[in-house]
């Protein structure tokens, strides 16, 4: 069975994720360090468990992980993913996310699903915003069509969800729709969360690099509708 829009949470077979996650799970685990995965449950506000491996080594050991496998294809990216995102250390999701990074490319609009899926499961900011603009960015920016979809995002009840949307576009640089950047701030502004004010302000923040003065112009258009928070991560390098 394939991962769809109707079963997004469905894990396809594939041989080549079967040995991804064996290794994967022999590899990490062996260089987890306990008193450091304390230090990480509690800065990651007890989101979940880890393992305890830093940044840095992690990405070493992928890479090790990796050696000698062929590139995936969808149903492969589908694959590892899911089954990360069902482990529960957080290492594995943080695995997860950083191939879908490297391989967003191979995957079409069908895809979306399956990214919506990672982004409401165990949601927190250190796996969503990286899905968020690279993987949902990525895979809007190859399908134009799906920025419809974006529309429906932005206004869904999961703050993680809109959030999302709220960063879809981070590293669209010129290529970035304003209008719709624009009118995704305007129509969440009033949203009492941190995570979706704190969105808005670096959505704007990140587009001011490309046109500052479209981004000046807007919050000064918009400051009694726009929390402080998100006025002040706007303007912060204008």
């Amino acid at each position: 069975m394939t991962a769809s829009a109707e079963t997004p949470g469905v894990v396809p077979s594939s041989a080549l994720a079967d040995t991804v996650l064996a290794r994967l799970t022999e590899i990490y685990p062996a260089a987890g360090n306990p008193f450091r995965a304390q230090e990480m449950v509690a800065y990651m506000k007890g989101v979940a468990p880890f393992l305890g491996v830093r940044t840095p080594e992690r990405r070493a050991l992928s890479r090790t992980v990796l050696d000698g496998l062929p590139a995936p294809d969808e149903h492969d990216c589908a694959a590892v993913a899911l089954r990360c995102f069902a482990l529960p250390e957080r290492e594995y999701h943080y695995f997860a996310v950083d191939y879908l990074r490297r391989h967003v490319k191979r995957c079409s609009s069908a895809f979306l699903p399956v990214a919506r899926h990672l982004v409401t499961t165990v949601s927190w900011w250190d796996t969503v915003d990286h899905l968020a603009a690279h993987v949902v960015g990525g895979l809007v920016a190859a399908d134009a069509g799906l920025a419809a979809r974006m529309d429906e995002w932005i206004a869904d009840d999961d703050l993680w969800v809109a959030r999302t949307a709220l960063l879809h576009q981070l590293r669209f640089k010129d290529a970035t729709d304003t209008e719709r950047l624009f009118s995704y701030c305007l129509l969440r502004s009033d949203h009492p969360d941190f995570f979706i004010r704190k969105a808005i302000g670096w959505s704007l923040r990140e587009y001011a690099r490309t046109a500052p003065a479209e981004v000046r112009a807007f919050v000064t258009r918009n400051d009694s509708r726009l929390s402080p928070l998100s006025v002040r991560e706007a303007l912060k390098n204008l």
